[in-house]
């Protein structure tokens, strides 16, 4: 399974009109390209960990967005509601870190590390 890792803070002072926007072009992207296996948005919590306070970037959201495989993600970024997304997204962020893994079961994961 492939899975894109979108980290990203809205702007700064990003209008409730943008905000909204923004929400619409990625439900509409996330909905109607058919290669997405699945998706999910969440907002990041904290708790009062030592490592919350180590991040130099406070990335307020996080997607992902999984795929069966490199040919999935492929299909995801040139499609034209994956263009539509990606215009407004990057002028809605004010900061964004992108990644894209190949994650597997903990155990065969792991063992790749050795």
């Amino acid at each position: 399974m492939i899975t894109h890792v979108v980290l990203f803070r809205p702007r700064p002072g990003l209008p409730p009109g943008d905000r909204a926007i923004l929400v619409d072009v990625l439900r509409t992207a996330m909905r109607s390209i058919p290669s997405i296996r699945q998706a999910r948005v969440g907002r990041r919590v904290t708790h009062g960990r030592p490592y919350e306070q180590a991040m130099s970037i406070d990335y307020e959201y996080a997607a992902l967005i999984e795929f069966d495989d490199l040919a999935g993600l492929k299909a995801y970024l040139d499609h034209p509601a994956h263009e539509t997304l990606a215009a407004r997204f990057f002028s809605s962020v004010g900061e964004t870190l992108i990644y894209d893994f190949e994650l597997e079961d903990a155990d065969e994961g792991l063992s790749k590390l050795l």
